[in-house]
């Protein structure tokens, strides 16, 4: 089944210069890239993105990190794209992340973890049309 998910590059990983080696895993894994947009997020977009958060002790800190700089957004489609991105990126945690996943390979701790990817397709739908306005054609 072919579907679309939200990815994004965290300021953390677009710092250390580490777009590249992000996409290129995404490309050799053979995703199509609908949408790839560098930019700062605006407050209402960040608050929108992490509704779920918002109130929550750490959301703060979470909030002020994603403003913290630029981030890459991705819209990436394939086959069974929300479970193979899941499973490429790894746990929220780089310490739980195996090697060979993005977080395992690249993250630095659990909240600088390089990338953000949808966790469903209803998920997916919701951040694309929150940083988009619809899915991609």
């Amino acid at each position: 089944m072919v579907e679309q998910s939200l990815v994004f590059i965290k300021p953390d990983g677009v710092r250390r210069n580490l777009i590249a080696e992000v996409v290129g895993r995404f490309e050799r894994r053979g995703f199509g890239f609908k949408k790839l947009e560098l930019r700062t997020l605006s407050p209402n977009e960040v608050d929108a993105h992490y509704q779920e958060h918002v109130g929550k002790d750490f959301y703060p800190r979470l909030r002020d990190f994603i403003l913290s700089g630029p981030v890459l957004l991705m819209v990436l489609e394939g086959d069974r794209a929300i479970d193979v991105i899941r499973t490429m990126v790894g746990p929220t945690d780089a310490l739980d992340a195996l090697p060979g996943t993005i977080r395992g390979d690249l993250a630095l701790s659990k909240g600088e973890n390089i990338i953000h990817a949808s966790d469903s397709v209803a998920s997916a739908e919701r951040e694309i049309e929150n940083f988009f306005g619809a899915l991609v054609a």
